[in-house]
């Protein structure tokens, strides 16, 4: 039986995961680390989430959660801090910070899972400037919203920065098997420096360990091969 109030149900390569434990490290909350075998669901995953049964799911005290950025917004209206909010007080930069997460959640995934199923060719390198089209729209959007700071929300990790700074354990897969460099600082330079910032915050970095970039390499040669064979 769980002994915690707190439960995260997800898997190490699981960037949407990846956006709970990041919210929760940065509420300071202490929670219990469930890794499901997505080839072998636990029952209590299948009872948590029975319509999607799915990662991630977050369990507080026996209520279950789904859905990564609904359960970001729930941990930050769970655990209210007036030094620490991830959304916006004001309801108009709630909005803005919403669509450019909801933007990530579109694009970013989509993208980048092209990188690596597509076979070499037309395919490939199109999904490779569609990615680049993708960081090139959020500089755009960082140097809006930011307010100058060094975040999308300001001076302070915020709502867009979780939703998009687990994608970031995956970028040395999408350039190994797409064959081409992510970072053009003359196309990104805010985004690039926000990597650089974001991944030395502290919450961050310990969120992050449990997803190295070599192992998520690793398991992007496995997806490629098992796509390939099914073609």
């Amino acid at each position: 039986m769980p002994t915690h109030s707190v439960q995260v149900l997800s898997t190490w390569l699981s960037m949407f995961g990846l956006r709970v434990v990041v919210a929760l490290k940065l509420k300071g909350v202490e929670y219990e680390y469930h890794e499901e075998d997505l080839q072998n669901k636990s029952k209590l995953l299948l009872e948590s989430n029975p319509i999607h049964k799915k990662i991630p799911v977050l369990i507080h005290n026996g209520k279950t959660i789904s859905e990564s950025l609904i359960i970001v917004q729930y941990i930050d209206e769970a655990w209210p801090s007036s030094d620490k909010p991830i959304l916006p007080i004001d309801p108009y930069k709630r909005a803005i910070a919403r669509f450019w997460a909801d933007y990530v959640d579109k694009k970013m995934y989509e993208v980048g899972s092209r990188i690596i199923t597509s076979p070499a060719g037309e395919e490939r390198e199109q999904a490779k400037k569609d990615f680049i089209e993708v960081l090139q729209t959020l500089d755009g959007a960082l140097r809006e919203v930011s307010d100058g700071g060094p975040y999308f929300g300001g001076q302070q990790i915020g709502f867009v920065d979780v939703a998009l700074v687990p994608f970031l354990c995956w970028f040395e897969a999408y350039e190994t098997l797409g064959e081409f460099k992510i970072w053009d600082e003359s196309k990104c330079p805010h985004l690039h420096k926000w990597a650089d910032t974001v991944l030395d915050h502290p919450s961050v970095k310990e969120a992050l360990s449990i997803t190295p970039p070599p192992k998520v390499v690793e398991y992007a040669y496995l997806i490629r091969k098992i796509h390939q064979g099914a073609n």
